[in-house]
């Protein structure tokens, strides 16, 4: 016999992560038993736009959008030029290691992991590259609804706006490797 839970579909429960970012070190990753996939890193901006922050996401690319955009803009990256990109990434997890080179070899470190989901647009050197198509409401309720249910919404505001240039956004990764 059947019950209505075994039919229910399954609901979940979405934690993403929305802003804007330099995107660096975009990569095809090898894997031994499976199928290689797409991964970058963005180094996001927050703080005040005069003085500006960043914190580092190392993304494995996982929508088909996001891997079609990631590789038209592998050449941009790996010419240096400013690709900034406005973003959303879901699973973020945090993966601890320790430096095995380096002046903090034997120290810990983390990196901050998630997964690329969405791109909103990107510009490449100032320039806009893509704009996602404009959403229609079907596609819009189902967000809507999930807003509509939780206490707290998160607002985000256009940053594009007094941008920085990203100085201090990319750092090394080479002399670490994670555990």
């Amino acid at each position: 016999m059947t019950t209505a839970s075994n039919n229910a579909p399954n609901t979940y429960f979405n934690l993403h992560t929305q802003g804007i970012g330099y995107l660096n070190r975009v990569r095809e990753v090898p894997v031994r038993r499976g199928q290689a996939f797409m991964a970058c890193d963005i180094a996001a901006l927050h703080g005040a736009s005069d003085d500006v922050e960043y914190t580092r996401f190392d993304c494995k690319v996982a929508s088909g959008e996001a891997d079609r955009l990631i590789r038209e803009h592998l050449e941009d990256v790996r010419a240096e030029r400013k690709v900034l990109i406005a973003f959303r990434i879901g699973d973020l997890w945090v993966d601890p290691f320790m430096y095995e080179k380096g002046e903090r070899k034997g120290q810990p470190g983390a990196s901050l992991k998630g997964r690329l989901i969405f791109i909103e647009w990107i510009k490449v050197d100032g320039q806009f590259s893509y704009r996602a198509p404009a959403r229609t409401d079907a596609a819009a309720a189902p967000e809507a609804a999930e807003a509509a249910e939780s206490e707290k919404a998160d607002t985000f505001g256009d940053a594009e706006q007094g941008q920085p240039t990203p100085t201090t956004a990319r750092k090394s990764t080479a002399a670490r490797q994670s555990a």
